[in-house]
């Protein structure tokens, strides 16, 4: 499609995130809606809903007689934190409604409505593996879950592509978590119910508030993956389903032309001109070492060796997932890939070297053991067949908000600005 210009997108965005993005219902007989799941037989199948999972049904802490910061005369606030540019993003809090009890469906029931391009955000706790359709999450934005057995909030903030996931169990309490309405960078402010909190969602961390400023939530490592790719490797997953919340047209995505003019929104951060503020980059590393792969340079290589943190780590990119962020239907966007990227060592000290397969343009072949990997980390064939990798967290993203939040950065692949 013609791409939308950066003035046209910032109107398109401002109207839907105050409207399209709230509380308020769909109609879902509309093409691609949530509430048909009838299959060809005409019989509804239901989702599976989170309380019946094993260990699904927690009870969060209690909610506190609390007003949100901005209402407070002197709120705590994180040192170094500047609360004065936590800025509304055009909805009330929960104006972008939350999931609060999702439900899921097996991959069977899924594949009927997800093309296999289709982003998906995976969330893996043991051996429960869990897939979240981006075509739901860029209107939901937060879904408090438990994933084998530990409650999670998992996040996405469409404006920055970041879709990630943490422990929401703090001090011995299970906070459930809402979205704010507010922006902080561009980037989604959450906030939990008990205390109404702020917490940034690039780094987890509680900026405002009372209670927990300071504290961090414990990050689970995330990916964004096309839906085929899920759909192969983790057959016995589950995905939250349309029926989580029946009114929404999920088909649709409330930001076209987003991709490629993100930082016009509300965005009043520290720049860097080594990059184009709307280049994508994998993010990886603390504040210790972090680094920006170019999603440039990664596609052309396919698999990058890095050193973070003092561990080998191996970065990779495949064909085949859609931008969420690009065209007025999520599945119809750009196909910018799949990353992945794990530590390169084994339990038993093993440290493998990867390339690209030959034969499948989404697998990955080690050097020492001609063994074949998929992008979930998983050797599918060869001498260590069964074998997985251990996912190192990452975020895909756009450089403006890496750079934001991580102005320390290197970056590989890059280093000049497109003019």
């Amino acid at each position: 499609m013609a791409r939308t210009t950066r003035s046209a997108a910032l109107g398109i965005t401002i109207a839907l995130v105050a409207t399209a993005c709230s509380a308020g219902a769909s109609d879902p007989s509309a093409a691609g809606g949530s509430g048909d799941t009838t299959g060809a037989s005409g019989e509804h199948r239901s989702c599976i809903p989170l309380a019946e999972f094993d260990n699904g049904d927690v009870e969060n802490a209690a909610v506190q007689e609390a007003e949100f910061p901005w209402n407070r005369d002197d709120p705590a606030v994180l040192e170094g934190f500047d609360f004065s540019r936590v800025v509304s993003g055009g909805p009330p809090p929960d104006g972008i409604r939350p999931i609060e009890d999702p439900c899921f469906d097996d991959v069977a029931t899924a594949d009927e409505w997800l093309e296999p391009q289709s982003p998906v955000m995976v969330v893996e706790v043991g051996d429960d593996r869990r897939a979240y359709p981006l075509a739901i999450m860029t209107q939901h934005e937060i879904v408090n879950d438990v994933v084998g057995g530990e409650p999670l909030v998992v996040t996405y903030c469409p404006l920055c592509n970041s879709g990630l996931a943490f422990e929401r169990t703090v001090d011995g309490q299970v906070l459930d978590f809402g979205t704010s309405g507010r922006l902080f960078q561009t980037n989604l402010v959450m906030y939990d119910r008990q205390t109404k909190t702020l917490w940034a969602q690039f780094t987890g961390r509680a900026v405002v508030g009372e209670d927990f400023v300071g504290t961090e939530l414990v990050r689970v490592p995330t990916a964004l993956l096309g839906w085929a790719e899920f759909k192969e490797a983790a057959p016995d997953g589950v995905v939250l389903s349309r029926d989580s919340d029946p009114s929404r047209d999920y088909g649709r995505n409330p930001y076209p032309g987003y991709e490629g003019s993100g930082d016009s929104f509300l965005f009043e951060g520290p720049r860097d001109e080594r990059l184009d503020p709307n280049a994508r980059i994998v993010g990886l590393g603390t504040d210790r070492d972090p680094v920006a792969v170019t999603l440039d340079h990664l596609r052309e290589e396919q698999v990058v060796a890095l050193d973070l943190d003092g561990d080998p780590v191996t970065v990779w990119w495949a064909p085949g997932q859609s931008s969420a962020l690009d065209n007025a239907s999520v599945d119809d966007g750009q196909d910018v890939g799949s990353t992945a990227a794990f530590r390169s060592t084994l339990e038993d000290g093993t440290e493998l070297t990867f390339a690209p397969s030959d034969d499948d343009p989404t697998a990955f072949v080690d050097e020492q053991t001609g063994s074949t990997w998929n992008l979930l980390g998983e050797a599918v064939e060869g001498d260590l067949e069964g074998t997985r990798l251990t996912a190192v967290s990452r975020d895909d993203t756009f450089w403006f908000v890496w750079f934001a939040f991580q102005p320390d950065t290197g970056i590989v692949g890059g280093g000049t600005t497109d003019a």
